[in-house]
């Protein structure tokens, strides 16, 4: 049985949201990135978003704290109000690391004030757990 963990963070609730989806598809907890990986994981579901078209810093710290022996694989979710996604970033942070990224990822459009307004929506979350499904984890 494969090792899976969940961890996020989200600033204005939208990732929280997604991954809260992420964890009932997977009946797994979420948890923030405030919580460390403590044992080794086979695959490490990440989700984060941008703020100004940035990788937040506590992000890049939590990153920083992943080895190839903590965390074999990482999925990434996000949600994106400007730029159309953050994975080339998280994902080059990730290989900074020595982590294998996994092709396969969400991203959503994410509301940043009247941009984007309403989103991640029902549809955004319905595709997400579509995706998680398809991951077949």
């Amino acid at each position: 049985m494969m090792n899976i963990e969940i961890r996020y963070y989200s600033k204005f609730g939208h990732t929280r949201k997604m991954a809260g989806v992420v964890a009932d598809a997977l009946g797994i907890e979420a948890k923030t990135i405030n919580e460390p990986i403590e044992q080794p994981v086979d695959i490490l579901l990440l989700g984060s978003a941008v703020y100004a078209t940035v990788v937040d810093w506590r992000v890049k710290k939590f990153i920083r704290t992943l080895t190839p022996e903590k965390v074999k694989r990482v999925i990434c979710f996000s949600s994106a109000a400007i730029i159309e996604s953050n994975y080339p970033k998280v994902k080059a942070l990730l290989e900074q690391q020595g982590i294998t990224v996994d092709e396969r990822q969400f991203t959503c459009r994410g509301a940043m004030g009247p941009i984007q307004a309403g989103h991640p929506n029902d549809e955004d979350l319905q595709q997400l757990r579509t995706f998680v499904q398809s991951l077949n984890l």
